[in-house]
């Protein structure tokens, strides 16, 4: 062969790896679908915003998200509990200064709709632990938990064992990226509870998003920088709430609030997805 042959060969050789390198880093992010997980009356909203607000009440949604990815779905947060559905008058709460929920579709039944069954589910990622957000993990006992190990082992206020012993998990410690590629990162954001986490989500078509959990409830409040009342760290809330900012400026990313109505009503729900 003679060298300019060789030197063709050889840089075919470095094209095509480079091509392949650049194939492996590509993240495999495919879709993002938002589903509908509670809606409610929120009775005095003055709990998530202190001093103001005193005694107005609010709709409120809940919502969880699916991620379609090449290496498998991941599913964040799961919502009220889908027994609400057969309620016909939601389950009505203690206090009436909290939510009221209701639960139109089940869980089960979207992912159904959507040809996912629940052993589908590679990754599930909650945002913290309170009752909204993990009504649903005892129908993914195969999936893989994605929590901060301080979230996981915070006894308080629902008691130990709002997992299961035998529920695969992965006590996080910080920031996580779930596939390897930089699609998707849990973002701890301690504060609400003490391992609360949020999502940084990067699509292609869409861009980037950073889905809340309850580091915020409405746009009210993060414009304000309103700590909860109830919130287990004030310092550490406000502090959650400056990294969010810096991602979104960074990321040049979307804050999805998860329980805002007026922003989710203006957003495509499954089955309509984002990519």
């Amino acid at each position: 062969m003679t060298s300019a042959r060789l030197i063709a060969a050889a840089a075919f050789a470095v094209l095509a790896a480079s091509s392949q390198a650049m194939a492996q880093a590509k993240p495999g992010i495919e879709k993002l679908y938002i589903l509908n997980c509670g809606e409610g009356v929120a009775g005095d909203i003055s709990r998530w915003s202190p001093g103001v607000n005193e005694g107005k009440s609010m709709d409120f949604v809940d919502n969880c998200y699916l991620i379609r990815h090449a290496q498998g779905w991941m599913l964040w947060d799961t919502g009220v509990t889908d027994a609400i559905a057969a309620m016909p008058n939601g389950q009505a709460p203690a206090d009436p200064k909290a939510t009221h929920w209701k639960r139109p579709k089940t869980l089960a039944s979207q992912l159904e709709e959507l040809g996912v069954k629940p052993s589908d589910i590679k990754f599930l990622a909650v945002s913290h632990t309170h009752a909204d957000h993990i009504g649903n993990v005892g129908l993914f006992p195969t999936s893989m938990l994605l929590v901060q190990k301080a979230e996981y082992e915070w006894p308080a206020p629902l008691g130990v064992g709002r997992f299961k012993p035998e529920q695969p998990v992965t006590k996080l410690e910080g920031d996580y990226d779930v596939f390897g590629d930089g699609s998707v990162t849990i973002i701890a954001t301690p504060g609400h509870t003490p391992g609360h986490q949020s999502l940084l989500v990067k699509l292609p078509k869409t861009g980037a998003l950073v889905l809340t959990g309850d580091a915020v409830h409405f746009k009210d409040n993060w414009d304000n920088r309103r700590v909860p009342s109830q919130n287990v760290d004030k310092d550490k809330t406000s502090a959650s709430l400056q990294r969010i900012a810096d991602v979104l400026a960074k990321e040049k990313a979307q804050l999805w609030i998860n329980h805002d109505k007026a922003q989710r009503d203006g957003l495509k729900m499954t089955p309509a997805f984002y990519d």
